[in-house]
């Protein structure tokens, strides 16, 4: 099992940035995927970026170059560096771990944190 809990969030002005940090309980292992998810009011919960444990990451085209995502396997926690926000990326920020036992897949995901981008 793996809970995870997430903070950083909070209220920026548009062009501000934020870091949100997700620490793990129990062990991550190299093979998990990390990742961020968001769901803003009224829409569907999206994936935000993914890093595996060799570093590569993938992100949502409308956050690449400004969101970084890293993770520190050694402390069990995932980042994610927000540089110039927008208002539209404001939503409920979701850690997410993702194992496969044998291929299938398990998602553990933490309570959510909420970043408000307003002026």
């Amino acid at each position: 099992q793996v809970q995870l809990v997430e903070s950083g969030g909070g209220l920026v002005q548009p062009g501000g940035s934020l870091r949100l940090s997700c620490a793990a309980s129990g062990s991550i292992y190299t093979s998990d995927l990390m990742g961020w998810h968001r769901q803003a009011p009224g829409k569907q919960r999206e994936l935000v970026a993914t890093i595996t444990s060799g570093d590569r990451a993938d992100y949502l085209d409308p956050v690449r170059g400004r969101f970084t995502i890293a993770r520190d396997d050694d402390k069990n926690t995932v980042y994610l560096q927000m540089n110039s926000l927008k208002t539209e990326d404001a939503a409920d920020y979701y850690c997410n771990v993702r194992r496969r036992i044998f291929g299938v897949p398990s998602d553990y995901w933490g309570q959510g944190t909420q970043v408000t981008v307003s002026s």
